[in-house]
């Protein structure tokens, strides 16, 4: 049986899915999306959890220095959805938005 999601969930959930192709986001940007702007490490926590990793790009979502952070299926494979997404959408350059 799955488990339900909580409400704060599903509006990270929410906000990740409209991260578009090539780009990234803090986790921080995340937490204010989705209301809760002091919660970054609660939206590593939901992504960690992700029960929809096609639909919800969680490996877009990087801490504010940069980094990308970690991820649930491994950092290597994180790394290179960015760089493949990178690759094709921008030519080398992942734009990073300010928080």
């Amino acid at each position: 049986m799955a488990k339900e999601l909580t409400l704060f969930e599903e509006k990270v959930y929410t906000v990740v899915k409209k991260i578009p192709f090539g780009e990234v986001r803090s986790y921080a940007w995340v937490a204010k999306k989705a209301g809760r702007p002091a919660a970054a490490r609660a939206v590593g926590n939901a992504l960690n959890k992700n029960p929809f990793p096609v639909a919800v790009p969680c490996h877009r979502v990087v801490h504010s220095d940069g980094s990308i952070g970690e991820y649930a299926f491994g950092w290597d494979l994180k790394s290179r959805l960015l760089e493949t997404e990178d690759a094709f959408r921008n030519k080398g350059k992942i734009k990073r938005r300010r928080n």
